[in-house]
């Protein structure tokens, strides 16, 4: 064998080993390829259905701070004016304005009034943060035109537009005296004759606050709860009643007959029991100490002779039976049954409507991308494994 045809062969078997390698490497390269994004699709199809199953956590929503603006029953920064027998529990306050009329007839049962002074500067001020603060809070449900029949949980709803009610809307605590409902219009609020917010189940005015972008009118006769907090006007028709505030920025407040009082938050019920007293009597005896009386037999003379007498003396001892008498005073034992207070929580049944034009949850979930996500790069690894497998 010439030394070229040697070194041709050589040259071959150097080339057949190499593709041998390089067929080998991509053999092992496709099947971890295929495997790798077969296990990756798997991992990430899972994390998907695990995110669209379990609910997000949103904090509770806590109640708005009216700070020095909480003692006043009726805020506004232009006039106050008042028709008819109205009677207002709180403070009375007005600025930068200076006409308050109407008082009397009207009658402020209690607190006091503070016109263009500091105090109610300060709770002008203050009256602002928390109207500001109600604006932004998220995250909402959205709802749209009329509130009325409709029941609704906890939370913060918001209306794009004006916001009406028409009937009754109630509002429903769930057994929870700190639960809190805020109220986001982005301009009027309108509440119709006759119209009512009713509260059930713990839920308290003192946590209902109504944020309003323009005026706010509150229709005859009807019983309004919350913080009406509005940013220019606010009215009540006649005989119209308020267990909360009303509370204007800027414009006029006006009055009709109406009632309109502070609320007070109750605390929750406390269970409270006593414990039983038990009280004994020490038991007392009494002993009466035995008698003993001894008779002497009379005395018996016998004549035997003339000339001689005897007389024997016979004496009969007689003992009397010791008598005892023992008198025991019974034991009393005398129990104060326990005293117990029991709360009892109602809670509502049935899933919550939430009025016409409300979605009853968030606009958006922060889940929505991380499943898309997931769900995208499933299925780019699942396409991977497959062409993979193809190839192999």
């Amino acid at each position: 064998m010439s030394a070229l045809t040697h070194f041709r062969n050589r040259k071959i078997a150097a080339q057949s080993l190499r593709k041998s390698r390089e067929v080998g490497r991509a053999r092992n390269f496709c099947h971890f390829g295929a495997r790798s994004g077969a296990i990756l699709a798997v991992a990430f199809t899972t994390l998907a259905a695990g995110l669209w199953a379990s609910p997000i956590a949103s904090a509770a929503t806590t109640a708005v701070n009216l700070a020095t603006a909480s003692t006043y029953a009726v805020m506004a920064g232009s006039t106050i004016t008042n028709t008819g027998p109205t009677v207002i529990s709180g403070d009375i306050g007005l600025s930068p304005g200076t006409s308050i009329t109407g008082f009397p007839p009207g009658l402020q049962s209690s607190g006091v009034t503070q016109v263009s002074n500091a105090p109610v500067g300060i709770a002008q001020s203050d009256l602002t943060a928390a109207y500001l603060d109600a604006a932004s809070r998220t995250p909402f449900s959205t709802v749209s035109g009329d509130l009325g029949g409709s029941t609704l949980v906890s939370g913060v709803y918001q209306s794009a537009s004006s916001l009406s009610l028409t009937g009754t809307v109630t509002l429903n605590g769930g057994g929870d005296p700190s639960a809190v409902f805020i109220f986001q219009s982005a301009s009027a609020f309108t509440a119709a004759t006759g119209s009512q917010v009713l509260l059930e189940n713990g839920a308290q005015a003192c946590n209902v606050f109504w944020q309003v972008g323009s005026s706010a009118t509150l229709g005859t006769s009807s019983r309004f709860s919350g913080s009406l907090m509005a940013l220019t006007s606010i009215t009540l028709n006649t005989g119209a009643q308020v267990s909360g505030r009303v509370l204007a920025r800027n414009g006029a407040v006006t009055l009709d007959g109406n009632s309109i009082t502070v609320p007070t938050c109750a605390l929750a019920v406390s269970t409270t029991t006593v414990a039983p007293t038990t009280t004994t009597v020490a038991p007392t005896t009494t002993t009466v100490a035995p008698t003993t009386t001894t008779t002497v037999a009379p005395t018996t003379t016998t004549t035997v002779a003339p000339t001689t007498t005897t007389t024997a003396v016979v004496s009969s001892a007689t003992t009397v039976p010791v008598t005892t008498t023992s008198t025991t005073t019974p034991v009393t034992t005398t129990t104060a049954a326990p005293t117990t207070t029991t709360s009892t929580t109602v809670v509502p049944s049935g899933p919550p409507a939430t009025g016409f034009g409300g979605t009853a949850g968030h606009r958006s979930s922060p889940r929505t991308p991380l499943i898309l996500g997931s769900l995208g790069l499933a299925g780019f690894f699942g396409a991977l494994a497959l062409r993979e497998r193809r190839r192999g």
